[in-house]
């Protein structure tokens, strides 16, 4: 060594939040609001734009025309992956901890739009449908033993339910708790019914 010092690498640049200056996942929890509240022809790019804080070009850009974004929210198929994304000995906790997580990092529950297309007999029963083919139906498809159907709808009703209490209570005792220790508490139950 010649006395010099040796250089020190400059440290990495901290990883970008996906969404950060594109507005996204704004977009998308405006439209998840606005098509699960309001008949589909009364919903607009604009509308929605406004209400996520940024131009209807934006939303085009990502989204596309009216269509394309409502079948983007009507898609569960993402989500529901990221949720049974485990073994079937250890997915009630699995899944308990992912939608606590995800609902924190995305400020939206991953199911709950659901249940606001309920009783409606516009394009938001596609809501209904989807979650049935891409929630029910491929975790009924996982599970082992007798009455897989039955057990599937209340793992499902089990999910929406504690979306509900969580955003029910967005200041209560669950915001307080970590996602390991809300996953103590209810994954016992989701697991006997994944279990059988």
């Amino acid at each position: 060594m010649t006395g010099s010092r040796a250089a020190v690498p400059a440290p990495s640049p901290s990883p970008v939040p996906a969404d950060q200056g594109t507005g996204r996942d704004a977009i998308l929890r405006a439209a998840r609001r606005a098509f699960t509240q309001r008949p589909y022809a009364e919903v607009t790019i604009r509308g929605i734009a406004a209400a996520a804080g940024v131009s209807p070009s934006l939303v085009v850009k990502h989204f596309g025309r009216k269509e394309e974004l409502f079948n983007t929210v009507a898609d569960f198929g993402p989500d529901a992956e990221e949720l049974f994304d485990a073994p079937l000995d250890m997915l009630g906790r699995h899944m308990v901890v992912t939608l606590v997580r995800r609902r924190r990092e995305l400020k939206s529950d991953p199911l709950l739009r659901v249940v606001f297309s309920l009783g409606n007999q516009d394009e938001r029963s596609l809501l209904r449908e989807r979650f049935h083919e891409q929630v029910t139906e491929a975790l009924m498809a996982r599970l082992p033993g007798r009455e897989r159907t039955l057990r599937a709808e209340l793992i499902a009703g089990h999910l929406l339910g504690l979306g509900a209490t969580l955003s029910l209570h967005r200041e209560g005792a669950g915001s307080l708790a970590t996602p390991e220790h809300l996953a103590d508490l209810y994954a016992p139950a989701l697991q006997a019914l994944i279990t059988g």
